[in-house]
């Protein structure tokens, strides 16, 4: 009886686990789609970023030992240093998607210029000078995966490498330059099998190099001084034969509250197109998570004084100045007159096809400042003001901006007839319009930063709003002379590093 109680209880233990980890399965907040045009383009770009590395850099040393049996020389000791690249071309390389695993790289008849210092130590003589070696028959290929740390930084790994030069001719300068290349072909043959074997321990340690700064790249970011923006893989990159996505957290949090939302994401589909290199899918949980984090910060409310008002009410509307100076006179005489507006729940979001919208339910209060200096309240109403979002890109930013649909009091209906009700309602709109959302807009104007490599920059750039998320479809340009700081995200802030992070200004 024992014996088949145990496998049953097996099964109910797996099941049990198969519905646990089903039910804590984490949905992105932002997709990004990298397509066959972006990997086309990166061929191009990469040639750009190796020409730029190869001139800061030297190769390793090449040293070894020959005999010259024409010569009756024993053995020759030599060491090539200070090799350099000066000029080489891989006229086809390739880059292509492999299904589930990585990214191939292909590359043949390629060839290289190097210039070198050359030492030659043997039982008879000794001497050092300058050489020029040209490679041909340049044969590459290998498959970097990517995947990701636990502080969610991408990591890069090279498998299959396969590296060889077919042929190699070195040309000998010095005094004795044409005694040199009279035994210079000899040696291209050991020079050739020492060259070959360096040159996939030399790509690997390049990827690992890049790995090292991968680490540090920011993944959690200082917005402003209300929240922070976290933009760490959530998971490894899944690869077709078409695109590679990546999976980022996307989600705000509050400065002082590194805790997820009370919500969770949901899962959405980037629509199947290749016209572009990159496609971003922003979730309606980003916003989401903004709008919790910012109203959990306080950012919501705002107290606008006489002054205040004047300056910013009076210059933008007819006549509104003095409909409100007449509210003060009527309520307050002269006594100083505020505004305060405080956002009463998060402002709810709402992403259908063609239309962002933005409905804030909020409280408006209208005070007074008495001659002992208390605030009295004047009068104080809840609405829900419905807003449109209009998007665009400036730079490597995701820019917002609002304008007022709708302003409703939350008033019974009863009451919604009263001539009073519907002009103060009015007015109420119009402070919103006028006045609360310019100063909003112009705190939106900094944007929100998008997901960008080092040195690439957004173009031919279109925004589109779908059912539960934004799509953004982009190319992709390389720009050599910028002078962004190396960041998976082009941001500037906060440094995930060994799980510790530190503060600082937002730009």
């Amino acid at each position: 009886m024992c014996t088949k109680i145990i496998p049953v209880l097996w099964g109910c233990f797996l099941l049990w686990n198969l519905y646990i980890s089903s039910s804590y399965t984490i949905y992105p907040g932002i997709k990004a789609r990298i397509t066959q045009r972006a990997l086309d383009y990166g061929v191009q770009a990469g040639m750009e970023m190796i020409e730029q590395m190869l001139k800061q850099k030297n190769l390793p040393d090449l040293s070894g030992s020959e005999s010259l049996e024409f010569l009756k020389v024993d053995y020759v000791n030599y060491n090539f240093s200070n090799i350099k690249i000066n000029a080489f071309s891989f006229p086809n390389t390739s880059l292509a998607f492999v299904p589930g695993v990585g990214i191939k790289a292909l590359t043949n008849h390629g060839t290289a210029n190097i210039s070198t210092d050359w030492e030659f130590k043997s039982p008879i003589f000794q001497d050092t000078g300058g050489a020029d070696l040209f490679l041909s028959g340049v044969y590459f290929t290998g498959i970097i995966i990517l995947t990701r740390n636990d502080f969610g930084h991408p990591i890069l790994k090279l498998q299959d490498c396969y590296a060889q030069v077919s042929h190699a001719h070195v040309s000998f300068s010095g005094e004795l330059s044409v005694l040199y290349n009279s035994f210079a072909e000899p040696m291209e043959k050991p020079i050739l099998k020492n060259l070959n074997e360096m040159l996939c321990p030399i790509i690997a340690n390049e990827v690992e190099a890049l790995n090292a700064n991968l680490s540090t790249l920011e993944v959690l970011t200082r917005i402003d001084n209300y929240t922070l923006l976290d933009y760490s893989l959530i998971s490894s990159p899944e690869i077709t034969e078409n695109y590679l996505d990546l999976n980022l957290k996307g989600v705000f949090y509050p400065l002082e509250n590194l805790v997820d939302p009370y919500f969770s994401p949901v899962p959405f589909v980037l629509p199947e197109r290749s016209n572009s290199m990159l496609y971003i899918g922003i979730a309606e949980y980003f916003f989401k998570s903004a709008s919790f984090a910012y109203f959990t910060a306080g950012a919501f409310n705002v107290t606008l004084s006489t002054k205040e008002i004047s300056n910013h009410f009076v210059q933008n509307s007819q006549g509104l100045g003095n409909v409100l100076s007449r509210i003060a006179e009527i309520y307050i005489l002269s006594q100083p007159f505020m505004v305060r507006i405080m956002a009463t729940e998060p402002p709810v979001i709402n992403l259908q096809p063609g239309n962002f919208t933005l409905d804030i339910p909020a409280s408006i209060m209208m005070l007074t400042q008495t001659k002992n200096s208390t605030v009295e309240t004047i009068v104080s109403m809840d609405f829900v003001a419905s807003t449109s979002v209009g998007l665009v890109i400036l730079g490597q930013r995701l820019v917002c901006s609002l304008s007022l649909n709708r302003f409703r009091l939350a008033l019974p209906e009863s009451n919604r007839s009263n001539i009073e009700v519907l002009r103060f309602e009015n007015i109420l709109s119009s402070i919103l319009h006028f006045g609360v959302l310019p100063l909003a807009n112009a705190k939106l104007q900094q944007g929100f930063p998008l997901p960008n490599p080092h040195k690439i920059s957004f173009v031919n750039s279109d925004i589109e709003v779908l059912e539960g998320f934004l799509l953004i479809s982009t190319d992709l340009k390389y720009e050599t002379s910028s002078k962004q700081h190396p960041s998976f995200h082009g941001w500037e802030g906060l440094n995930l590093i060994s799980g510790w992070w530190r503060g600082k200004s937002a730009p």
